[in-house]
């Protein structure tokens, strides 16, 4: 006796979630500044997954299998913080929901001007 329809179309859907979701997008991949600092962000992964299927009369049918199914699915992700080693310490600067913004342009000046360091000493740019 074969699987069920149902089966093949939940291991598929199953299959496309797991390459959307891996461990890099829940902890992200380091980046590492001029000063040797390294930032890693942090993020929450919430996802759904419904299937439904249904055997119709097999008068219906085309085939030997009157089935109909199908599968949905939906993927959230939320940074929710960035940890930041120095030379000197580590701290986790979490991403609190309406702050996350305010955090976030505090700490951009900083960021291209590191950014702008790392380009201009690639170019052999003087300051």
């Amino acid at each position: 006796m074969s699987d069920h329809p149902i089966n093949g179309i939940m291991n598929t859907a199953m299959e496309n979630l797991k390459t959307m979701v891996d461990v890099n997008t829940i902890v992200g991949n380091p980046i590492t500044a001029d000063d040797g600092s390294v930032i890693v962000p942090v993020s929450k992964v919430s996802f759904g997954l419904a299937a439904g299927g249904g055997e119709y009369s097999a008068k219906f049918a085309e085939n030997s299998n009157p089935f109909a199914g199908g599968v949905g699915a939906g993927v959230t992700i939320t940074p929710v913080a960035f940890l930041v080693a120095t030379k000197d310490n580590v701290k986790l600067l979490p991403m609190d929901g309406d702050d996350a913004v305010s955090k976030l342009v505090d700490y951009v000046p900083a960021a291209i001007n590191k950014i702008c360091d790392f380009f201009s000493k690639k170019t052999g740019a003087s300051e």
